[in-house]
């Protein structure tokens, strides 16, 4: 009861949390773009190269960033960030482009609806290597609103399975869940590696590296398996509009998406991409005709509410200090901070008396000794004066 007492609306609703959602919203809307371009060109146009669809995307990185790192100097120079860790980018360049490879293969095997539920599978991945990698520390409130987030994906797979929207294949579901938690799980390891590198070490050197390594790997698995299917496009302005348009879409989602990773983290990035869908569905109201669900609006509201209580709660880390746990109150760090700084300056006060004290007693000491030379001196010359008169006075009489 203290606690709802206490409880003050603005210290969750800040521009903070308005600022991280409309980003992550932002976001969401570019998924969308890819998602409703991608399906024109295979609905429309019958092109399904996903391989050279990524390509592109990563050629843009590679282009954009790639450049900037050759322009730095010392150890942000491209060549220095090749000589020192050029294999663990390979690595990650190769989890980053199957992670998008895996995940549109797998429509070719299973449903939709399994793929949107599945793919969920990255938050739960996303906390536990965030915990081990990263050392995030959840409470029990995070716990909670990843579940509200994903009560909210469920509602909107009910609202597509009303609506008759069960799209896809079922020529191998096993095969097409697979493919759907493999993806999830390296699409967990990528964010949690671009976490770790856009807030230790730079931005620019995590996308110039994913486009370097990302280029080079889609080209090589493009010739391999899309050969035969990238020679059979039959291009046109349309065609080449809808690919220039995922690319772009792709391209400003991962410019943007390592902003708002530095800024929060990534398992709040995708629960606020868990909204993507539901753009898309919206979309296809008016480009599909899809079936329109009053579920649809539950879903994004549930969502939203997951995600808002996900960040109205800071997460500490291991290395963070007693006070960032939930089991202490902000007042009681706050009180306790305050007092922390009071005992503070009054050691440093006690500390600076006592110096000035020591000084004082130091210089009155000198001043004695000084006091005590002059005195010495003073009786040395007059000792000194009434010797040499004596003397003279016993010269004279010596030579009278």
């Amino acid at each position: 009861m203290m606690k709802i007492r206490k409880f003050n609306p603005r210290k969750i609703f800040t521009w903070q949390l308005a600022k991280t959602l409309a980003m992550g919203q932002g976001l969401a809307v570019l998924i969308c773009g890819t998602a409703i371009s991608s399906q024109y060109l295979t609905t429309n146009y019958h092109v399904n190269t996903p391989m050279l669809q990524s390509l592109l995307n990563y050629a843009l990185l590679c282009l954009t960033y790639v450049t900037m790192l050759l322009f730095r100097r010392g150890d942000g120079n491209i060549f220095q960030i090749l000589k020192k860790r050029w294999w663990k980018y390979l690595l990650l360049g190769f989890v980053d482009v199957e992670a998008n490879y895996t995940v549109v293969k797998a429509y070719q095997y299973t449903t939709l609806t399994s793929v949107q539920l599945l793919d969920c599978f990255v938050v739960p991945v996303l906390m536990i290597l965030s915990w081990w990698v990263l050392k995030s520390r959840y409470t029990p409130v995070h716990y909670v609103a990843v579940c509200v987030c994903l009560l909210g994906v469920g509602t909107m797979v009910g609202a597509d399975l009303l609506a008759g929207r069960d799209q896809g294949s079922s020529s191998n579901v096993l095969l097409g869940d697979g493919l759907v938690l493999l993806s999830a799980t390296l699409y967990a390891v990528s964010n949690v590696c671009q976490e770790y590198t856009v807030k230790n070490l730079s931005r620019v050197e995590f996308l110039g590296m994913i486009g370097l390594f990302g280029t080079v790997i889609s080209t090589v698995q493009m010739v391999i398996l899309e050969r035969s299917e990238v020679m059979n496009i039959r291009w046109s302005w349309e065609v080449g509009l809808l690919f220039s348009a995922f690319a772009l879409c792709l391209y400003t989602l991962y410019s943007c998406m390592s902003i708002v990773v530095r800024l929060s983290s990534a398992t709040s990035v995708n629960l606020s991409l868990l909204t993507a869908d539901l753009f898309s569905l919206f979309s296809g109201l008016f480009l599909f005709q899809y079936n329109f669900s009053g579920l649809y609006l539950v879903s994004l509201v549930v969502i939203l509410i997951g995600f808002i209580m996900y960040n109205a709660v800071p997460t500490p880390t291991a290395a963070d200090p007693v006070c960032s746990s939930s089991s202490i109150e902000e007042e009681q760090c706050d009180d306790l901070a305050a007092s922390q700084n009071e005992m503070t300056t009054q050691v440093i006060v006690l500390e600076i008396t006592n110096q000035e004290r020591e000084g004082d007693e130091k210089e009155c000491h000198i001043d004695e000794e000084t006091d005590d030379g002059w005195k010495d001196k003073r009786r040395k010359k007059k000792r000194g004066q009434s010797f040499g008169e004596e003397n003279n006075d016993v010269f004279f009489c010596t030579k009278m």
